[in-house]
């Protein structure tokens, strides 16, 4: 733990403290308790109203000049938390007792207990973090009260004895404040150079030599997320594990230290568990919990600290940076087996399930795309994707708006169409040309069966002759398929000279090379579909990997690119970030949009 007497704040530290000072609290109301009495906050700015609602922070704490107590509930017993290499600076020597004005004068009145209940800005609107922050502010006076009556007959040896009678004070201030992984994480590395989260810090406000009538305790901060995590792996609520962290950094405030020795620690856990058992509270206290979970554990939950991404399960915690999310399919969503995989996905779904739209942007068809995301269960009403979908297809040659309804159209040139249908048939190269959402070929050949068997696009109609092909439909786009060695020695450089300016080449896969229109892009595609939404590029996150993908990563707020992706992908991506087979686009969304 790190302990810190009043100073004067750095700049990064009132950062800290305007962060904290936009808290909002819940109003609370007087407990049922005869000598105690709950204090409520000022009028309500986050949808509530006065009575019951929420308001902004307006607590005299703050983040600097205070003491810092550190936890991370996560750390074994005293003997064995010394390998862990994490090393606890206890200062104290400012914590003199300081004389009250005796109980006996005040016994007549009633011991007035404010607290507040904060919710950090940056939680959104859960209905389960507004449940838990409406009962906390019954359950916390409910703790302090029996903590406060625990000290007057105190027989242990290991606590600091600064606090004793609160009887000789009128009222005791207290805050709680329910945040998120990222929040904490600050606070963590600003006092104490560890950039991790823990899921609780106990902030003193008290200071001995200052004889005044208010015991101001301080803050007990606690992270939602990581709360969430260590219910799930003890099984347990999600109430009863914030539960334990409030008795827990209570208990700090009030002079308990299970850092200091391993008789500290003893009588710390042994009050934790008189307190937990006495209000009937589930779950045992957060020092035998932590050493539970290290024995069966190992080092799996040290090892985890360094991860700062955000987990899985967790956004629930944190709003949305973006309002969109543009991913590219091959190569991005899909994994070399042209796959969603079940990480992937769950990252999709919960994503959308907190407000974010996803919208795919390919070179596919809109059909494939379906018959994809149906495959991992994610098409249709409540999917990702679904016949009302807004989309970007075929290079942005496509692209349907609100409702599903088609809003843009473009061809290929038919003389271009004709010329690489000749060519196809003349060289025996595979050739697939492209009208919404039919494939047409000249012959058959194994390159063509796996865009359909391994890239899920529909089967290829086999026409007799190129004049067959132009009168089927009218064209999108072509694709040759050849080995990736004779698309850049042969193909590639071929058609960049016999297009010219009439046509583009493009590549979203080594093994293909695409013909459309020129000027085409994806990010053409994606910015029409925005002004068709009335959505600015500022609201969006793109995921791309190929060279096709490059303007509408320039074009996004935030562009990621996969490290599987071409290099002048990820000239232009703002952040590049792991490859499709390490779920990147999941990586990227829990990381980055969030």
């Amino acid at each position: 733990m790190l302990f810190r007497p009043p100073q004067s704040p750095s700049p990064s530290a009132a950062r800290m403290a305007r962060a904290f000072l936009r808290a909002v609290p819940a109003l609370l109301h007087p407990s049922s308790f005869s000598t105690t009495t709950v204090s409520s906050c000022s009028p309500s700015v986050r949808g509530g109203n006065g009575n019951g609602g929420f308001s902004s922070f307006s607590s005299s704490s703050v983040v600097f000049g205070r003491s810092f107590h550190a936890l991370c509930g996560t750390k074994q017993r005293w003997g064995a938390l010394r390998s862990s290499g994490r090393v606890w600076a206890a200062q104290r020597d400012y914590r003199r007792a300081a004389r009250r004005r005796s109980a006996a004068k005040r016994n007549n009145k009633e011991l007035e207990l404010n607290v507040s209940i904060c919710i950090e800005e940056d939680l959104p609107d859960d209905p389960e973090i507004l449940s838990i922050a409406e009962l906390l502010r019954l359950n916390a006076p409910m703790a302090m009260k029996l903590a406060f009556d625990g000290l007057k007959e105190s027989q242990y040896k290991t606590r600091d004895t600064a606090i004793t009678d609160v009887g000789g004070f009128e009222s005791v201030e207290l805050s709680v404040l329910l945040c998120n992984d990222e929040f904490i994480r600050k606070l963590n590395k600003e006092w104490r150079d560890e950039d991790h989260a823990t899921d609780v810090l106990s902030m003193s406000d008290h200071i001995p030599d200052l004889n005044l009538p208010i015991l101001m305790l301080g803050d007990i901060v606690i992270s939602m997320e990581t709360a969430a995590r260590q219910a799930e792996e003890r099984g347990i609520s999600l109430i009863d594990e914030i539960r334990i962290l409030m008795v827990h950094g209570l208990l700090h405030l009030l002079g308990f230290d299970h850092e200091i020795s391993e008789e500290a620690e003893m009588e710390m856990e042994k009050e934790e568990e008189l307190i937990l058992k006495s209000l009937g509270w589930a779950g045992k206290g957060l020092i035998q919990s932590a050493y539970d979970a290290a024995e069966t554990n190992g080092n799996a939950i040290a090892d985890s600290l360094d991860d700062t991404k955000k987990k899985e399960g967790s956004l629930r915690f944190y709003k949305p940076k973006f309002s969109y999310i543009f991913c590219d399919m091959d190569g991005t969503l899909l994994n070399s087996k042209s796959l969603i995989s079940s990480t992937t996905a769950k990252a999709l779904k919960e994503a959308s399930s907190r407000g974010v739209k996803i919208v795919i942007a390919t070179g596919k068809t809109r059909a494939a795309v379906m018959s994809i995301f149906k495959m991992a269960d994610l098409a249709g009403s409540g999917g990702i994707v679904s016949a009302v979908s807004p989309g970007v297809f075929l290079q942005g040659l496509l692209v349907y708006g609100t409702q599903g309804r088609e809003i843009y159209r473009r061809n290929l040139d038919p003389v271009i169409c004709r010329e690489a249908c000749v060519y196809s048939w003349e060289n025996k190269v595979p050739l697939i040309a492209f009208s919404g959402g039919r494939c047409l070929t000249l012959f058959d050949h194994p390159k063509v069966e796996s865009l359909h068997s391994v890239y899920h696009e529909p089967k290829a109609e086999i026409m007799s002759s190129v004049d067959q092909i132009l009168a089927a439909a009218d064209i999108q786009k072509v694709i040759f398929m050849d080995t990736a060695e004779g698309v850049s020695t042969t193909l590639r450089p071929y058609w960049a000279e016999a297009t010219g300016d009439r046509a583009s080449v493009v590549q979203a896969q080594a093994d293909m090379l695409e013909i459309v229109p020129p000027g085409t892009s994806k990010g053409s595609g994606v910015k029409l579909l925005l002004d068709h939404l009335g959505v600015s590029p500022k609201e969006i996150m793109a995921i791309g990997d190929g060279e096709n993908d490059v303007e509408m990563l320039e074009l996004a707020s935030l562009g990621v690119a996969l490290s599987n992706g071409s290099e002048k992908t990820k000239a232009v991506a703002n952040v590049i970030g792991a490859s499709n087979d390490e779920n990147g686009a999941a990586d990227a969304i829990y990381r980055y949009a969030f």
